[in-house]
């Protein structure tokens, strides 16, 4: 079986300076005190008038998926799953969504898991590591792009709503939920990074009892003090009346860098094409700060069996975030799992042997709960 992350590329795209000739400085006979400034030196030219201009130096482009060029379905098949990609339209815009079942059709599936991605990233590129490892353990993996990233409607990392862009996915998710096929199957959310807080939220917008439980990788709950959006800025920007929701604006602070501790991996998902590398937008920073506190205060009203995980040297989302969660939850059933000396990426970003002990972890912990919970009645 193919191991994805042994297939890893740079991606390295070197611009040529461009350059123009100057136009010799010819004033124009019989001109009066017409000034006009002399060209500036063009340091790129050599100063030769017998040199050739050299052709532009040739890149290949990068491959397609993270895995390189085999075909997808190909690909799929040597990791044990099958993949479907397909749109779903709901009242907020339309969803790309993806599913990832085990590659035999006969085996049982155990359970149902609907997956949601970080911030800036989609379900295209190195998430669906995640994805495949529940496939593999028997689930049936759904995801979706949330509105605003991949190839999901929206304005690109604009989460302006993020109420609205938790209950487009929830759609999604609940019509895969409720279907003939999976209805009496156990069912789980599961949220990484800024995901997380979009699944919680997603919970509160549930019918009790239609989820089995929760799991969240590195969530983002509590935002760390020096990723904090400035309140100067907020507020100046908030003087226009929402002019300024959508810009990009907002002081970059380099989250994949601080997420990823394998550099190999690094510059993998630092390749996704899709990936969102601009600054973050005004309206998306003002409300993640906003649900952030919002879930904080509503942690006890989360009942249901979970599991959180989180890195100790997390750069991008606060440890103390799983912790509050799990002192303040009402749920009997829960787990907190703190790893010492890991990043934000605990899967995707972490040498293998440190995410393989996170997926091991999340192994026993839904086998575990599939076998006591078993089917929804």
């Amino acid at each position: 079986m193919v191991d994805p992350t042994r297939s890893w590329f740079t991606n390295s795209h070197p611009i040529p300076f461009p350059t123009r000739p100057p136009a010799e400085y010819q004033p124009a006979v019989g001109e009066k005190h017409s000034i006009k400034p002399p060209p500036l030196p063009n340091f790129a030219t050599p100063a030769t008038n017998n040199h050739r201009k050299m052709p532009p130096e040739q890149t290949a482009p990068p491959p397609p998926n993270f895995w390189g060029d085999t075909p997808e379905e190909e690909y799929y098949a040597s990791q044990g799953v099958r993949n479907t990609k397909s749109y779903f339209e709901t009242p907020h815009g339309k969803l790309f969504t993806q599913s990832f079942l085990p590659l035999d059709p006969t085996q049982p599936i155990k359970a149902t898991v609907f997956m949601t991605h970080g911030y800036g990233s989609d379900t295209g590129w190195l998430f669906q590591k995640i994805c495949i490892s529940y496939a593999n353990w028997g689930y049936a993996v759904f995801a979706a792009d949330l509105l605003g990233h991949g190839r999901s409607d929206g304005i690109r990392c604009y989460l302006g709503d993020l109420e609205t862009v938790a209950a487009a996915s929830l759609c999604f998710f609940k019509s895969v939920r409720v279907s003939d096929e999976y209805k009496d199957l156990p069912a789980f959310l599961f949220g990484e990074s800024m995901g997380g807080l979009a699944t919680m939220l997603m919970y509160f917008q549930s019918e009790k009892d239609l989820w089995t439980g929760l799991i969240f990788s590195a969530p983002l709950f509590v935002i760390p003090e020096p990723m904090k959006p400035s309140k100067v800025h907020l507020f100046m920007y908030g003087l226009l009346f929402g002019l300024a929701d959508t810009w990009a604006a907002m002081p970059d602070n380099k989250m994949v860098g601080k997420a990823i501790r394998d550099p190999e991996k690094l510059k993998i998902i630092a390749s996704n094409p899709r990936r969102y590398t601009g600054k973050p937008r005004v309206g998306t920073m003002r409300e993640i700060s906003r649900q952030c506190e919002y879930v904080q205060n509503n942690f006890d009203k989360v009942t249901v069996p979970f599991l959180t995980v989180h890195g100790t040297l997390d750069g991008v989302t606060c440890p103390s975030g799983s912790k509050m969660l799990y002192e303040k939850a009402s749920s009997e059933d829960k787990t907190l799992k703190i790893y010492e000396g890991l990043y934000h990426s605990l899967i995707q970003g972490e040498p293998d042997e440190s995410a393989n002990l996170v997926l091991a972890d999340m192994r026993a912990w839904i086998d575990e709960r599939v076998e006591k919970y078993g089917k929804k009645m």
